[in-house]
């Protein structure tokens, strides 16, 4: 485990402030720094960003920037990531969360200790303005045999994967916002070993558009396809097939404001702070 990636895609949206934050968190302040970050373009970017850019071009040479010529979503930015990715083992990061200063030594520790593992996630704290004050927690449990059933098996910006495993999987296909779902079902259904870590190793950044971002038709379709995939994959029954459509869709189709009360007072823990 003496080299491994950093995947990680920026849009024009982002700021750059939460850019230069999560830079500062997976090029400076780890305990074990990367071989190497290859950040995805997404389209154009501001100038703010380009700025910031440049800025850890200079403090981290191995800041390779992969420059796609419009916005084509993050499944498809990941895809073309990966494919600069030098070394078998990368960690996902999305560009305005923080990981902690131990997420890449604790992460990789276990990763020695068990190296018949495909991807490795952890859990994560959620916040809004204030990163030192986490309003919720979301763990994904160690087996996740059941909980594939019915909602992704890990954190998503968290996870360290194998970057063979996941292209021998198909990479990443379009599903909105669920592209990383479909990915780890295919995963599962090749008896690939999926787990995460229990501890919070990473940040996630919570705003007003996070719940709306998780309703509408587009969600809606997205979680149809998650569902044919379980049953195609015979990871779920038919029963359990219209179980989860009722349950998941319909979740897609209440008022945001309902639909985060819901997220955090059944599939969140409770608040802390770091």
């Amino acid at each position: 485990m003496e080299h491994f990636s950093v995947l990680m895609s920026v849009y024009i949206r982002e700021q750059a402030t939460l850019l230069d934050r999560a830079l500062q968190s997976i090029l400076v302040n780890q305990s074990v720094k990367p071989s190497e970050l290859v950040l995805v373009e997404d389209g154009p970017l501001t100038d703010g960003l380009y700025h910031v850019i440049d800025k850890y071009k200079q403090i981290f040479p191995e800041l390779v920037s992969v420059k796609l010529p419009q916005n084509g979503g993050l499944g498809n930015a990941l895809n073309a990531g990966l494919k600069q990715c030098r070394y078998e083992w990368i960690a996902r990061m999305d560009s305005d969360d923080i990981s902690l200063p131990t997420r890449f030594e604790k992460q990789l520790e276990y990763l020695e200790m068990h190296p018949d593992t495909d991807v490795l996630g952890c859990a994560l704290g959620e916040f809004e303005d204030n990163e030192h004050k986490v309003i919720s927690i979301k763990v994904c449990p160690v087996s996740v045999d059941s909980y594939i059933k019915f909602r992704s098996p890990v954190n998503h910006p968290t996870v360290f994967f194998r970057k063979s495993s996941v292209l021998s999987a198909g990479g990443y296909q379009h599903c909105h916002f669920m592209e990383d779902y479909h990915l780890w079902i295919r995963m599962y259904a090749m008896k690939m070993n999926i787990t995460s870590l229990q501890n919070v190793l990473y940040l996630f950044k919570m705003d007003q558009n996070t719940q709306k971002r998780r309703g509408g038709w587009k969600y809606i379709r997205s979680e149809l396809k998650i569902q044919t995939l379980l049953l195609q994959q015979q990871i779920i029954s038919i029963p359990r097939f219209c179980i989860n459509v009722v349950v998941r869709c319909g979740g897609k189709i209440i008022p945001s404001c309902l639909r985060s009360k819901v997220y955090t007072r059944f599939f969140r823990e409770r608040k802390y702070c770091l």
